[in-house]
């Protein structure tokens, strides 16, 4: 295939030069059918960067020869079936260890080569793969983990997804993008897909056509996090749901032939975005896909953040979802197998994975939920968690990212621990923490974000933390702003305490954190940081 850009290739960034010379999911052959009999030593760089087509990338220490697969789980959808096949999978080959990411996947350490062919083949026999779940192509789509169950949504987006995930997956026409290429739909009024910060996503609208209330989507574009953040643009456009994948495929089809590819770090769709604007945009999209109707009405009415804790009703009569923490998305492959049994006991053979790293347990008939609450897997993995382990998000962190400059996960499950043993909130606080600027943890939408790095000591140097406050998605949402000042991690439950009590003691009734980061403003913040540190 014969692209535009490929006609400038000197001006071509050296990823752009070598995905010319080879489509990325030529690598998945050549995984199953060269490398894993030759072993790791023989893979060449180049080759290596091609495998997050495959959903594989290096984990740390690269020279080990191990690595983190991704799992895609559109919508977090998945059967126990697949379930037990993740653990299966997880156990022999993964050392029994288990994530899930804030875009709803699964992944994997502790892999080697040789393990992916078998991987691969029994993923695939349950419906599943890890196929562009990393690369410069359409990631997993994130979606309502309530999808269908939800009394909250508009319609049932399921079907939607399902047709994205045909459109997208392993479709040359849309494997070599300038960059990766996230997409969320969602039709809740709770927006728990994070529209905001998506390069395309799509929201719940309606709208009076021929005198009729249709019910569709809005559609952003542009958004996205990493240490240049954007929010999404609303385009001026209603599209129903049957448009759904049309206007994805023609927004892509942008992306693909207009973005840039002559400098890595600014590769993304929002760049695109934030030079031409929505209307330019929009003018470019119906040049694709035809005259559309303009917006109509926002079905959005607030921000859950994609949390979701305790036993809730579904929209079926009489029966309920468990929505169960699991601490910072670090669960195992013995704990899948349990979630698998307890989804056929209990529910109706299905789990939801959540992009807060959490799980849901639906389909549950009004008179088990009392016998689900008794099962020991639930002590753990609690429908009503304490509030800052409840709150919590982090990403994978030094101990196996090759980006990552601090620990993450360990010391965020050691932070909320004291928080929740020190402190007593009636409204909770999230706290997400990343290990580097890419931004996987999310932390510029939270109300704390920790960014990680490195601080020159006495005693050398030691990991730090930045802290930034008051960012949430209500709204056209807000990234929060960040502190002077680096907290060592030593520190951080210290420090946090104090922000926390200081929100505590002077925060109006039901007053949430953002609302009084907004009311107190940011100097009282650096104020009282400054005095922490002191």
């Amino acid at each position: 295939m014969t692209w535009k850009w490929a006609e400038q290739k000197e001006k071509l960034n050296q990823v752009e030069q070598l995905k010319l010379k080879q489509d990325g999911l030529d690598i998945i052959d050549e995984i199953i059918h060269t490398y894993s009999k030759t072993g790791f030593e023989s893979i060449p760089e180049e080759k290596l960067a091609l495998f997050k087509w495959a959903g594989v990338y290096q984990q740390k220490p690269k020279s080990d020869g191990y690595l983190m697969l991704r799992i895609r789980v559109p919508s977090g959808l998945l059967t126990s079936q697949q379930a037990r096949v993740i653990a299966e999978l997880g156990e022999e080959y993964g050392r029994g260890l288990i994530d899930i990411t804030t875009r709803q996947a699964v992944q994997y350490h502790w892999l080697r080569v040789e393990n992916l062919p078998d991987i691969f083949r029994r993923l695939g026999e349950v419906g599943l793969c890890s196929w562009e779940a990393c690369g410069d192509c359409p990631r997993t789509i994130v979606g309502n983990p309530l999808a269908g169950i939800d009394p909250h949504e508009l319609i049932d987006t399921r079907p939607i997804v399902e047709a994205l995930e045909k459109t997208f997956v392993l479709n040359r026409e849309f494997s070599n993008l300038p960059r990766k290429y996230k997409i969320s739909i969602s039709a809740s009024k709770y927006n728990p897909a994070n529209a905001q910060i998506q390069d395309l996503s799509f929201t719940p609208a309606t709208k009076v056509i021929d005198g009729e209330e249709v019910i569709g989507f809005h559609v952003w574009v542009g958004g996205g996090l990493s240490n240049r953040p954007h929010l999404a643009k609303q385009l001026d456009i209603f599209v129903r749901p049957e448009q759904v994948v049309e206007v994805a495929k023609a927004v892509t089809q942008i992306f693909r032939d207009y973005g840039y590819r002559d400098k890595r770090h600014k590769a993304r769709l929002k760049f695109l975005v934030a030079d031409w604007g929505a209307e330019r945009f929009l003018t470019v999209l119906k040049e694709l896909i035809g005259p559309y109707p303009t917006r109509g009405q926002d079905q959005i009415i607030d921000w859950n953040a994609g949390f979701f804790q305790g036993i809730q009703p579904q929209k079926q009569a009489g029966y309920y979802y468990a929505a169960l923490t699991v601490p910072v998305g670090r669960t195992s492959s013995e704990e899948f197998f349990q979630l698998a049994d307890l989804a056929d006991r209990y529910g109706a053979g299905e789990l939801r994975t959540v992009n807060t790293q959490n799980i849901i347990i639906p389909h549950i008939p009004k008179e088990k939920v009392d016998q689900l609450l008794q099962e020991p897997l639930l002590k753990r993995l609690s429908p009503n968690p304490k509030p800052f382990t409840g709150y919590a998000v982090s990403c994978t962190g030094i101990e196996f990212c090759n980006l990552a400059l601090a620990e993450t996960k360990g010391l965020v499950k050691r932070v909320v621990e004291y928080l929740d043993r020190e402190v007593e909130l009636d409204q909770p606080v999230r706290i997400h923490v990343n290990g580097c600027p890419n931004n996987c943890g999310q932390q510029q939408i939270a109300d704390i974000g920790l960014l990680g790095g490195k601080m020159r000591t006495k005693e050398g140097m030691v990991e730090a933390f930045t802290v930034s406050i008051g960012g949430h998605l209500y709204r056209e949402g807000r990234f929060n702003t960040r502190l002077n000042g680096r907290v060592k991690a030593s520190d951080v439950a210290r420090v946090l305490k104090g922000l926390v009590l200081f929100y505590k003691e002077q925060k109006q009734p039901n007053e949430k954190f953002s609302h009084f980061v907004d009311r107190l403003g940011i100097a009282a913040f650096q104020a009282k940081l400054d005095q922490l540190l002191s």
